[in-house]
């Protein structure tokens, strides 16, 4: 069956990273957040109490902003400087870009059945939405998880209330992007008729050729055109790497609808 590339090795390894940091992040945030009920109880003991819950997320915290700047240089490095700043927006990049807008109404009356899908290209508005979402999530979450990791410093910086401040934008923040990572991410990625059972793109690195023609017609028909579609053509992946793909996106997939349900289940008993 052929596939065609979509991810680097390097892009696919910052995902698993960004995808473990995450679920551990939420894991021991909800343990603290939910330590006055049985289940944020359970949830603590899991990574040795309470204390411990807040040692290892902080330090999976300053793990996550040290990937984050890795990234960034990353990007800086991606850059195609000989054609910069047109490089920033072509059909390849992931900066948001006018036709997004314009994709996204096309999509919308699609799922209504008044006109016909859109033509995406290598990258839907809906991906381009999740990455700028991790983007400036990572901002917010970084730096006041910063700030509220070493009080005393930054009670030098700034009055007492702006940790409060600092506090519930933290919180706020954080229940957003569990929201949208375990409802809509997971939907998106794995549930979608298109992609039943998985979408394995990001961890095998390529997809199907064929759904891929059927979703993103103008990537296929542009590669086609510049005659460069056969070099990003791959093998698929041997089953016991796909099976591993598998067990390690619905391991995620569980994991995140266990705190997510046991979150919803449990919010009415905690002091917020």
């Amino acid at each position: 069956m052929a596939r065609i590339k979509r991810f680097t090795p390097l892009q696919r390894i910052f995902h698993v990273l960004l995808m473990a940091a995450f679920l551990a992040q939420g894991a021991t945030g909800l343990a603290r957040m939910y330590i006055e009920t049985p289940w944020g109880k359970k949830l603590s003991w899991v990574f040795g109490g309470y204390e411990s819950a807040l040692t290892i997320h902080k330090y999976v915290g300053i793990f996550m902003v040290c990937g984050f700047l890795l990234h960034v240089l990353y990007l800086v490095a991606a850059i195609d400087w000989r054609r910069f700043p047109s490089s920033l927006f072509g059909p390849d990049s992931l900066l948001p870009h006018g036709r997004d807008i314009k994709h996204f109404f096309l999509h919308f009356g699609w799922f209504l059945g008044i006109n016909k899908a859109p033509q995406f290209d290598r990258w839907g508005y809906w991906e381009k939405f999740d990455y700028w979402a991790v983007f400036w999530g990572m901002v917010i979450m970084g730096s006041t998880g910063l700030l509220l990791a070493y009080p005393l410093a930054a009670s030098r910086l700034m009055p007492g209330w702006g940790l409060n401040v600092a506090f519930w934008i933290h919180r706020i923040e954080a229940i957003l992007a569990m929201a949208h990572v375990f409802l809509i991410h997971f939907f998106i990625a794995h549930l979608r008729r298109h992609n039943f059972p998985m979408d394995r793109a990001m961890f095998e690195g390529s997809a199907d050729l064929d759904d891929t023609r059927h979703e993103r017609p103008s990537w296929i028909a542009r590669l086609d055109k510049a005659g460069t579609l056969d070099s990003v053509l791959v093998p698929e992946a041997k089953v016991y790497r796909r099976v591993l793909f598998y067990l390690l996106g619905y391991t995620a997939v569980a994991l995140g609808f266990f705190l997510l349900i046991g979150g919803l289940v449990n919010s009415p008993y905690i002091t917020w």
